[in-house]
């Protein structure tokens, strides 16, 4: 990937369906999501080389694609310049910054650096909220030995809980293989490696996952429908009295998660909220 590339930025009109999802992920070599609070977000696929377009479409013939466009983008290094390079930032306890920083930026606060790759959302602001919550959460004195962060992604979660409960066994798992990858080596360079185990799995159905279970915290930031419907193994794999961080909705959906889980037995505690996306702190009673 040190040479130009190819940028197919997708424009749909409406939430897309998983085929076009899953589409995204197997036919590019890199796929992305630009956030919007209108909810009308950009998908974007990248290829290293020649690009054909008619390739794609037959890949593609049993799904309806959205509009697109198709960019050549020149760079030395385009996962470096257009894919994971985000500025450093601040949010609760934590300092953020990119792997490509050639030197960690001062800070009084916890530094993490991440290599996004193609795990990305590591300044999204449901990130932030998330971090914020999990910050929040360690300054009431809550003591977590055991927890899960299911859809990892960049391990950036179980980062920061790792840099805050020091003794507590954390257990990341994806269902994508790079962001597990990703996340491991996220982890070694934070030497976190030691603390945080990692695996792959579809939402808590690996071993890792259940052998491991109950959990004193569980961190999902992921999307609005698989936390729907993985809210009965939510509720099931948090010990009473734990918590969860559920994030990756936007304020029209906020009330759908909630009603959803505490019909398995969890209250809101607090709803965390940047621009128009949300994060539910909740506690299982």
């Amino acid at each position: 990937m040190m040479s130009s590339c190819w940028q197919i930025t997708f424009s749909p009109q409406e939430q897309p369906q998983e085929d076009f999802l899953s589409f995204l992920e197997d036919f590019f070599e890199v796929s992305a999501q630009n956030y919007d609070d209108s909810g009308k977000d950009e998908y974007i696929g990248y290829c290293s080389g020649n690009f054909d377009e008619q390739q794609m479409l037959v890949a593609a013939q049993n799904i309806s694609l959205p509009p697109y466009k198709i960019e050549k983008l020149e760079s030395e290094n385009w996962l470096k310049d257009y894919v994971i390079k985000f500025a450093p930032f601040e949010i609760a306890d934590f300092l953020i910054y990119g792997i490509h920083e050639t030197t960690q930026p001062n800070t009084n606060k916890i530094p993490i650096q991440i290599y996004a790759a193609t795990a990305f959302g590591s300044d999204h602001q449901t990130t932030r909220c998330c971090l914020q919550a999990i910050s929040d959460l360690f300054h009431q004195n809550y003591k977590a030995k055991k927890i899960l962060d299911v859809g990892t992604g960049s391990g950036i979660l179980s980062l920061g809980a790792a840099n805050l409960w020091k003794t507590a066994s954390i257990y990341a798992v994806d269902i994508d293989e790079e962001a597990v990858l990703v996340t491991q080596s996220n982890a070694q360079n934070n030497s976190l490696d030691q603390q945080i185990f990692v695996a792959q799995s579809n939402g808590y159905q690996s071993d890792l996952v259940q052998q491991n279970k109950p959990y004193d915290l569980i961190l999902a930031n992921i999307l609005a429908r698989p936390l729907l419907d993985m809210a009965p193994n939510t509720a099931s794999s948090l010990k009473k009295g734990g918590y969860c961080i559920l994030s990756g909705f936007v304020e029209d959906q906020a009330n759908w998660i909630i009603d959803s889980h505490q019909e398995y037995g969890l209250q809101l505690i607090k709803l965390y909220e940047i621009d128009n996306w949300r994060a539910a702190l909740m506690q299982k009673v």
